[in-house]
């Protein structure tokens, strides 16, 4: 289908187009068959690495209780960052330099430090400066890092999205009376959730995957340090890996159909009902009667 954007391919092209998927196809076979024969021959593929994945022991001891601490600290740090990264975008489009100014400092400031730099500072913070026990330490350390850094993240996808709207959005709700906070919470944001939910759920299988930051380096016992400790106790380092590779793999899967599911859903139900009335049904009503209907919702759409 040829579009202003895209011509549509002649025979030549489809032949290479053809051709190019052929040999992709062939030389990323024949790369897995070298993975796969590699294994073999440094005895990874043998069931003695892999049965442990198939009992109970496996997955109630180390596995299943790092994936909780995994879920905890992102939806913890998720929770915080997602209100406060809000605030911050919106504050950022306000018209008083006094608000706009330091939002702006705050945001790209938290944006530009490394994740894993907040998550040291954090901690040493909290070793320095409160009575946290060193179990909950690595926890609140982890959340705190990944709260300053992904709500400055956010606060730049809220003010993105919300500036993608068209203009006569705002200047309708000015032309009915409506503050600007009104018109922010009322229309602006509304409208502007669908175009920034891809960009938020992207956001937060980020945040899944920098908690494995915090069991590297400061001993969080999540999803990836839990693997260590059974890849230990079992010697199937290379195994382990591919298990918990594999977790998060699905992990992230369902957190993006969710997202995407969810998508769909919030723009179907922004469409129109498509509903008209028909002439004969407004013949003869004076414009008092017709606004009066209108005013109340009682009438459709024309």
């Amino acid at each position: 289908m040829t579009s202003v954007l895209y011509d549509a391919p002649g025979p030549r092209a489809k032949r290479r187009n053809v051709l190019l998927t052929v040999v992709f196809v062939v030389l990323l076979a024949a790369f897995l068959w070298w993975i796969w024969r590699t294994m073999d021959d440094k005895g990874q593929l043998k069931w003695a690495l892999w049965q442990p994945f198939t009992t109970s022991d496996a997955w109630t001891t180390y596995l299943l209780p790092g994936l909780g601490t995994t879920l905890k600290a992102a939806a913890l740090s998720m929770l915080i960052a997602l209100p406060l990264g809000a605030l911050f975008g919106i504050a950022r489009l306000s018209d008083h330099r006094w608000v706009r100014i330091p939002a702006g400092v705050v945001v790209e400031f938290f944006r530009s430090i490394p994740v894993l730099l907040m998550m040291l500072f954090a901690n040493e913070f909290y070793v320095r400066s409160t009575n946290i026990g060193s179990e909950d330490r690595p926890l609140y350390a982890v959340v705190t890092g990944l709260v300053l850094y992904n709500a400055s993240v956010l606060a730049e996808i809220v003010r993105a999205g919300i500036l993608s709207l068209p203009k006569g959005q705002t200047e309708a709700a000015y032309a009915v009376g409506l503050r600007k906070g009104q018109t922010m919470t009322s229309i602006l944001l509304p409208q502007s959730v669908t175009v920034m939910l891809p960009a938020i759920v992207s956001q937060l299988v980020v945040i899944v995957k920098d908690t494995a930051l915090g069991g590297v380096m400061l001993g969080l016992t999540e999803l990836l340090n839990s693997r260590s400790t059974l890849a230990a106790n079992y010697a199937n380092v290379v195994a382990s890996f591919i298990v918990v590779g594999i977790i998060y793999i699905l992990l992230n899967l369902v957190l993006t159909t969710f997202a995407s599911w969810l998508e769909r859903r919030l723009r179907r139900s922004k469409k129109s009902t498509g509903a008209t009335v028909a002439l004969e049904d407004v013949t003869g009503l004076n414009p008092a009667q017709v606004a009066g209907g209108f005013g109340t919702g009682a009438g459709g759409t024309i």
